[in-house]
């Protein structure tokens, strides 16, 4: 059975510390009625603080922006109504020995299935993926707006009491749309030919959440090479790429990246270190300096599981994800669905418990 302690040291960011190095990724669930968080979202975040998650993520929550969302029941982070439930979500969280940020959002075009936001959907370049034309070009205003618009969203959340904040860049929503060159095709300063000019609105939008929340709140920036419209897209193909798309970012304010990919064991450059080679978020820390959160597919596989219980082999993703630890390759490591169906995932793991796998049918209950 594989020894699981390195999981469970504690790490500070900013003065935080959090408990341990497991991380609740935020996952959507579309189920705050008119925007506003309630009691039940106030129990299922409780719950996955109960169960021993060192830092609880929620799931994305919208800017103050016209067709900010791309889902009806996705909370808001910004009004009155909205900022008193998630009031009641931090008190509870905290009740329970936990701590959280809200991960800060904007869907940019995309849409889910044929429901219709509240408003044309804003992106770069009037594009949802790469020559797929869905919604308005936004202007220099709509520009200033939203970047304004998520500083007050992360000002609000430490007003509110929470621990950190995170800024949704990846997985093809608005921030990410500005980076990717398939859907921003400006050619204004917002635009460009590199990574670097592209992320100029990320650097904006971080440096000025770092004004509004001051100097010592942590804050967290999610980025992702592949997209909803496409998994097998990239925005850096080189080391020299990552660290000029994501120094500037890290220079502007964001202290640590949550590096998002598919599957947390595959190397992010194989063709320079080979099959073993640093994943995604090993490769930003070794470029940027920063600390890290890596995610992607925890828990999910049928080895994950057995292994715990002594059954997995040497090579199973257990032993992967703590050699990578051991070896501090990244700093925390993000758990999404399992922590859907087992809000107890963390506190199982830590005492060696045999775990049950995600079932899809837990999505449709917030529990």
């Amino acid at each position: 059975m594989t020894a699981t302690d390195v999981l469970f040291r504690p790490f500070t960011v900013k003065g935080v510390t959090l408990a341990n190095r497991i991380v609740m990724a935020p996952m959507t669930r579309g189920m705050a009625e008119g925007g506003v968080p309630g009691a039940a979202q106030a129990e299922y975040y409780r719950r996955r603080a109960a169960g021993g998650v060192g830092l609880i993520l929620s799931e994305g929550t919208v800017i103050d922006r016209p067709a900010s969302r791309n889902l009806p029941g996705i909370p808001f982070f910004h009004g009155e109504a909205a900022l008193a439930g998630w009031k009641d979500v931090i008190d509870a969280v905290h009740g329970a020995g936990g701590k959280m940020g809200p991960q800060i959002w904007h869907t940019g075009a995309t849409r889910a299935g044929e429901w219709q936001p509240e408003a044309p959907v804003e992106s770069p370049s009037g594009l949802n993926a790469p020559g797929e034309a869905r919604g308005v070009a936004m202007s220099e205003e709509d520009i200033a707006d939203t970047i304004a618009a998520f500083a007050k969203s992360a000002k609000a959340a430490k007003d509110l009491g929470f621990d950190v904040a995170e800024l949704h860049g990846a997985h093809g929503y608005l921030i990410d749309q500005f980076f990717w060159a398939g859907t921003n095709q400006r050619d204004d300063r917002w635009g460009g030919a590199s990574i670097a000019d592209r992320a100029r609105f990320a650097a904006e939008v971080v440096r000025a959440t770092r004004a509004a929340i001051g100097p010592d709140f942590p804050l967290i920036l999610r980025v992702s090479q592949w997209k909803q419209q496409d998994y097998k897209a990239r925005l850096a193909s080189t080391p020299a790429e990552l660290g000029a798309w994501l120094i500037p970012l890290v220079e502007a304010g964001a202290d640590v990246i949550h590096a998002s990919q598919r599957r947390f064991w595959e190397p992010e450059f194989p063709e320079l270190d080979g099959a073993e080679g640093l994943n995604f978020a090993g490769w930003v820390k070794r470029v940027t300096g920063a600390a890290t959160i890596s995610v992607g597919s925890v828990g999910l596989s049928d080895e994950f599981f057995g292994a715990f219980a002594g059954q997995g082999s040497a090579a199973s993703p257990l032993d992967q994800l703590v050699a990578r630890m051991e070896r501090e390759e990244f700093d925390l490591i993000a758990v999404g669905r399992a922590l859907i169906s087992d809000p107890a995932w963390v506190n199982k793991v830590r005492a060696g418990e045999r775990l049950t796998g995600f079932d899809a049918k837990d999505l449709a209950v917030l529990a």
